[in-house]
């Protein structure tokens, strides 16, 4: 036992307690990387969209990645805005607020899409339709995609943000250090207690945009049948 942790008996616990909340972490900002690329990716083949697909920088802090994740977003939800500016503009105006109405079946709104989608994108298939009503005539799915962004930039700004990536693949007392590093000793706890409460609303959000995106492709798939 080190004089430290002779000195303060919980700081075992404590170093336990931050890897395993720094791992947590990880998967999460792991899992939101991958299903913004599954999106971009779908945007890319199916809408004409032409985003590159995003990647952790593990030399980055967490800020530095929260904040890649949001760009890329914020770049979808700008060219999704012009296909839904578009389709208002195509449709009439009863047909336009089906696509908004959560009572219409999704069927009728697919097919409502494909009277014009092919107009706005110059070729489109039943695919691109679908995708448009899931991404655009979803206001669920819109609402997932802004609280992600919304807790991500919580996490940059809190004192989790300053706190680099790599040391998540560390060992228990390097990240213990790099912790200290990052905020002083007095603050060690409500840094933990900041973890935990951004995690609670981070791995929330996290799982509903990876289901809203995995539903998007499913559809997709379906229509390609």
């Amino acid at each position: 036992m080190s004089q430290s942790d002779f000195l303060y008996p919980e700081n075992p616990r404590r170093r336990q307690e931050v890897n395993h909340l720094h791992q947590q972490l990880l998967d999460c900002l792991s899992d939101s990387f991958h299903a913004t690329n599954k999106l971009i990716e779908v945007l890319n083949m199916h809408l004409g969209c032409n985003l590159a697909s995003i990647e952790m920088k593990r030399d980055g802090t967490i800020k530095e990645n929260c904040d890649i994740i949001i760009q890329a977003i914020m770049k979808i939800q700008t060219y999704l805005q012009k296909v839904d500016e578009a389709l208002k503009d195509k449709l009439e105006p009863t047909l336009y607020r089906k696509l908004q109405d959560i009572k219409e079946r999704e069927t009728d709104k697919i097919a409502i899409v494909q009277k014009v989608i092919s107009v706005i994108l110059g070729e489109a298939t039943s695919a691109a339709s679908a995708v448009a009503v899931k991404l655009v005539g979803s206001n669920v799915t819109t609402g997932i995609i802004n609280k992600l962004v919304t807790v991500l930039a919580q996490i940059g700004a809190s004192l989790l943000g300053s706190i680099g990536v790599a040391v998540l693949g560390l060992g228990i007392d390097m990240i213990f250090r790099a912790i200290l590093g990052a905020v002083e000793k007095m603050q060690l706890e409500a840094a933990i207690k900041s973890y935990e409460k951004h995690l609670v609303e981070f791995k929330s959000a996290s799982e509903k945009y990876h289901h809203a995106i995995t539903e998007v492709t499913n559809t997709v798939k379906h229509q390609m049948k």
